[in-house]
């Protein structure tokens, strides 16, 4: 065959010779899989059977088992940075972009209920089938992956919402001002269409006045498909870059011990401060004045471009940094029951060659082997708390029927949501009505508009200090938790932010912005580490209740680390979804922007009282 492929000539005689050598390959990859190419893909995302990998173990998951360095935590944490590149475009703009295309106050809170409305009901749910997922990739990278492709996209759709609009088929304003000429005894608003009368050069040569008042045409700011498009956007970028959280953040508790758990949730923290803080300085500056923003077609375009680019390289940088352990061989090495109280001879070869195959061969390493066990792993028994041998139908039931110990961080965690919402999604909308005395609603090119704009713009620099003051705090909370406890920690980081803003309600001057801002920081600090640090120790102590004597008792109800980091995480749905259904009417009530503010000092304030409730062991 191929001397005869050799007398053709050109391309013709290269497209032969493909062919046949794609159909030997073919032929020789269909004997070496017999069952075809649906059963392949099937093993290849399942990992295959835990039968085939009991005698062969290919991987090393030694690091698993060890102590990790700062720099290996900053990258397990980048994706978060990442997330809250994204999360401050969002919390920037979202609220002045909607406003500016015609969505009113009122429907402009609901709009924030969308994306609350269905993360509340999927993140617990999305947490119970990650304790489930039989990747061979692991069981928290693939959520990590799909919850980052969808907040791309929505950060593709918010900047671009109204120019898609437009594409569909929304009518575009040709001039968009109030720039009126006199006619006569009245001013028509130059809008793009110019009565016949005003076609003369005597009121062409006219000079331009402001114009208002029920005689004059209204300028059109209906922009369904644009609308449409943002709403869309926003509930892609809000939903799935807090669920996105759940999964980086027990990503980060699996492939790290014990030991590391405190240091490495201070760093996710650390980065996530650092992430805020550079999203809102990016959001800050004036970039309609760069060449930047002129390339990329404006301020709010410009900051989600530069944002997108981030975000991709932060959570590739994390998603490709550590294997996780495969369920098949967390569920084989739970049922070898490596107890660290039985000795040597009880466990038998086939354990410790378990042992061997997994966490490595190479006798230099003295981490993860049977002898120093007990200093670097976590506990090795058996624990009804996370056994991977759980069913889904398990781990689902524990999201309706869990302890009260995860009931009160729960409830802890919707103040302390509810609290930062009112700061983070409709700060600078305050800062721009309410100490800038702007109005978005007002026509480009207007000073209420200008005013509005620049009071955003410095809103974001009062947003990237609380940002930059959490990640300055998170480096001293594992030493404040080691010196007070953990309690007066997670009441104190409350208090601290419903005094702040407080102060900022009463001033509301641009100081106050940018000093009581810095609270605001120590209050995500808080609401980022304490609760996920208690669950943690919960599952590695195994224990969720506690007697009248106040002694721990091991819970006979099966909890995945996963399912319960997600239950805890989506109050941020529950405490968005509630904010967004009643904030509108309190801003309509209060006539002003100041009741934002003023609800977060009250909600801090219950959050606290709460946090006095919460179980916290020996922490």
């Amino acid at each position: 065959m191929s001397d005869k492929l050799y007398e053709y000539q050109g391309l013709v005689g290269y497209l032969h010779a493909l062919r046949d050598r794609f159909q030997e390959n073919y032929l020789l990859w269909k004997e070496r899989h017999p069952q075809g190419v649906f059963q392949w893909l099937v093993n290849k995302l399942s990992g295959g059977s835990a039968e085939a990998h009991e005698k062969d173990f290919p991987e090393d998951y030694s690091h698993i088992f060890r102590l990790k360095t700062r720099r290996e935590l900053i990258r397990l944490s980048a994706a978060v940075m990442g997330i809250e590149f994204s999360y401050a475009a969002e919390t920037a703009f979202v609220s002045p972009t909607l406003l500016q295309i015609g969505v009113q106050h009122q429907h402009m809170t609901l709009v924030w209920a969308l994306s609350p409305l269905v993360g509340f009901c999927l993140t617990p749910i999305l947490g119970s089938l990650s304790d489930r997922c039989h990747l061979t990739m692991g069981r928290r990278r693939p959520f990590i992956i799909a919850m980052s492709l969808g907040v791309l996209l929505g950060l593709i759709l918010v900047p671009n919402g109204e120019l898609l609009g437009y594409l569909m088929g929304d009518q575009r304003p040709v001039e968009r001002n109030l720039l009126t000429k006199p006619v006569g005894p009245r001013l028509w608003p130059k809008v793009g269409i110019v009565p016949n009368d005003l076609n003369n050069s005597t009121t062409n040569n006219a000079s331009w006045v402001m114009g208002d008042g029920p005689e004059y045409p209204k300028y059109n700011n209906s922009h369904p498909w644009g609308v449409f498009f943002t709403i869309l956007g926003t509930v892609l970028l809000d939903f799935d870059a807090d669920a996105c959280q759940s999964p980086s953040r027990a990503y980060l508790l699996d492939v790290t011990t014990s030991d590391d758990h405190a240091r490495g949730l201070s760093t996710f923290t650390i980065m996530a401060g650092l992430g805020g803080f550079m999203g809102y300085a990016l959001g800050g500056i004036n970039w309609d004045a760069t060449i930047i923003g002129e390339l990329l077609g404006g301020h709010v375009r410009a900051v989600f471009t530069l944002i997108t680019v981030i975000f991709i390289v932060c959570v590739s940088y994390t998603v490709s940094s550590f294997k996780e352990m495969p369920l098949h061989l967390l569920e084989l090495r739970s049922n070898l029951d490596l107890s660290p109280e039985k000795d040597q001879e009880e466990r038998g070869t086939s354990n410790k060659s378990f042992e061997e195959d997994v966490i490595g061969n190479n006798s230099e390493r003295s981490y993860g082997s049977v002898e120093s066990t007990n200093q670097v792993s976590p506990p090795r028994r058996k624990s009804i708390a996370s056994d991977p041998n759980a069913s889904l139908k398990v781990y689902l039931q524990s999201i309706i029927y869990m302890p009260n110990s995860i009931r009160m961080i729960c409830l802890t965690n919707l103040f302390c949501w509810m609290a930062h919402v009112c700061y983070s999604l409709y700060f600078t909308d305050f800062v721009g009505e309410a100490v800038f005395n702007g109005d978005p609603t007002a026509p480009e090119g207007s000073t209420s508009r200008e005013l509005y704009e620049s009071g955003v713009r410095f809103g974001c620099w009062g947003m990237s200090m609380y940002s930059l003051s959490c990640a300055c705090y998170s480096t001293m909370i594992e030493k404040l938790i080691i010196k007070f406890g953990a309690k007066k920690v997670y009441v104190g980081g409350l208090l601290t932010y419903s005094t702040g803003m407080f102060l900022m309600a009463l001033t509301r001057n641009k100081t106050g912005v940018i000093v009581f801002s810095g609270t605001a920081g120590v209050m995500y600090s808080t609401l980022f580490t304490m609760p996920y640090l208690i669950v943690a120790h919960y599952h590695a102590r195994g224990v969720f209740e506690v007697n009248q004597e106040g002694q721990g008792q091991i819970t006979h109800q099966i909890r995945g680390l996963g399912t319960d980091v997600a239950i805890v995480s989506s109050m941020v749905f529950l405490a968005q979804f509630i904010l967004s259904m009643c904030m509108g009417t309190i801003v309509s009530l209060s006539g002003t922007t100041t009741a934002v503010v003023s609800v977060a000092t009250a909600l801090a304030f219950f959050g606290s009282i709460s946090a006095t409730k919460v179980m916290y062991l020996d922490l």
